[in-house]
Parts: structure tokens; sequence; C-alpha cells
């Protein structure tokens, strides 16, 4: 464990050798309640004890690997700064790209249906932008549930979250657009034992098959619960557009399509329930 004693200054603590120093302003003013700007006007303030053994824990457990926003229990996304803990995945500005194209052909009033939403980022940021919409959300985890609903709750607006595994609870219900990031990383990726993949939940992860039997399971069963028309929007990995488009085809989904996130990576591919009936 990092050496730091109570009577240490914040300009003694920022001169530790690990972890990195934008770490260790985020983790020093995590502990002390300090923004970046206090931490260098009060440069000279001296940690009491329970501070010093509190920001030492936390350089330990950063240098361990251990993710900075399980650390200090949020991640910004979206605009929004979100609760996370070790029950939910981590939001990623890669997904950031879903909820604007969510967004975008969400209809007016529209209703739409975020699958798999651990933390509630992606359910919660569209409700945030749509105060027009009527968001639900599913997840077939209590811990996820309620650390959704506590993001929802911070950011006063409404969610309908339900318990389900996938489609299963829903009944008749319909919606104009579902989406979801669904677990999509292939059993065994060296990914997974590697750097915050280590610490979050593996089955918001990995599917432990192909990585693409959740995407299939959400894109067979989507027609039964989406208007005519209404868009099926999916993050998938960097090397899976072409096989989650075939699947939206075989499905006979329209429009089926690919986007790329800012580092012109296909991340996204949807497309829209047929809305004529044979």
């Amino acid at each position: 464990m990092p050496l730091i004693l109570a009577g240490d200054t914040i300009d003694t603590v920022l001169k530790q050798p690990a972890p990195g120093l934008a770490e260790r302003r985020i983790l020093l003013g995590h502990v002390l309640g300090l923004t970046r700007v206090a931490l260098i006007t009060r440069s000279e303030q001296a940690l009491t004890p329970a501070q010093a053994a509190g920001v030492a824990e936390l350089f330990a457990r950063r240098i361990a690997g251990e993710p900075i926003a399980y650390l200090i229990g949020s991640r910004e996304f979206y605009g929004l700064r979100f609760e996370v803990t070790p029950a939910v995945l981590i939001p990623r500005p890669e997904t950031e790209l879903l909820v604007e194209l969510a967004i975008d052909r969400l209809p007016r009033q529209g209703r739409v249906l975020d699958m798999g939403t651990g933390s509630g980022a992606i359910a919660v940021a569209i409700a945030n932008s749509r105060r027009d919409a009527a968001v639900s959300a599913v997840d077939l985890s209590d811990a996820a549930l309620a650390v959704a609903r506590r993001n929802a709750t911070c950011h006063a607006v409404q969610v309908h979250l339900l318990r389900s595994d996938w489609y299963a609870a829903l009944s008749e219900q319909r919606f104009d657009m579902i989406v979801a990031n669904p677990p999509y990383i292939v059993a065994g990726d060296h990914h997974l034992s590697e750097g915050d993949l280590r610490f979050e939940p593996v089955d918001a992860l990995t599917d432990h098959s192909d990585g693409l039997s959740a995407l299939r399971h959400i894109i067979r069963g989507a027609a039964a619960f989406l208007e005519p028309a209404g868009w099926l929007l999916l993050e998938h990995g960097y090397d899976q557009a072409a096989a989650v488009c075939a699947l939206l085809d075989t499905a006979q989904f329209t429009e089926v399509q690919s986007w790329a996130d800012l580092a012109g990576i296909a991340r996204v591919s949807g497309g829209r329930r047929c809305s004529v009936t044979s």
C-alpha cells in the first residue's frame, strides 16, 4: 500500500509515484471532497489520519487495477453523472452513439424499451433528453435494477423498471423502439482478463458463447414487441456488424444499417420492423 501518512499535505500526496497524476487527483479529490481547483489552491492542507488511510487504500486498489469508476462510485455518461457499483457495467463513451441514434429516431411521445439496462445509463439518458417519451427498462439482476432506480431518481426522470429475462416478463406490451447493449464478448476472449473488464460483472460482458447469442435472442423476439416500423438498435462488438445485420435481414427488418462511433468502428446496427404484414 502506498505510504501516505496523517499530516502529509495535498501537494506531497500528489507527488506519489503511482497511480498516474490524473488518477491521483481524482481519488484524492474524492476522499477530501475537493475539486481539482481546490486541490491546487489548498495544496498545503494536511490530511487527517482517516483521510490518509482512505487515500492510501484507494491508491493501492487502483494500482491493483480496480476501475476508477468503482473506486469513486460514479461515471459520467451523456453529460450526466451515474452511480456505478460492481453489480453493473461501467458506462462507456462508445455507447453514447446508441443514445444519440435512439433520441433522433424515437417519435414524439414514443415508447422505448432498454434491454439489459444495468446502471440505467441508456434509459435515463434517453428519458432525460426526451421528457415526452415513455421509457421502460428491464434487467435480470435485482442489484442492477436497484442502481438503475437510484440513477433515475437522481436525475428526476420516469423510467419503468422491470425484472425480466429479456422479453419474458413483458406480456403484450408494444414499443416504438427497442435498444440494447447486451453481452457480446466471445467466451474466452483475452480482454475479459485484462484491464477494467476483470472487475466488471462477467455475465454482462459475455454470453459465454460466440458473442451473438443474446443478440440473436433479442432480434428474433423483437417483432412481437415492436410497433410496425419500430426501430431495433443494438450495440455490438467491433467485428460483429456484418453478422448482426445478417440476423436483422433474416428476421425481415428493413432499413438495416450500421453506424460508426467516433473511432470509426461500426458500433451500432439496427433496422425497422416491417410495416407490412402478410
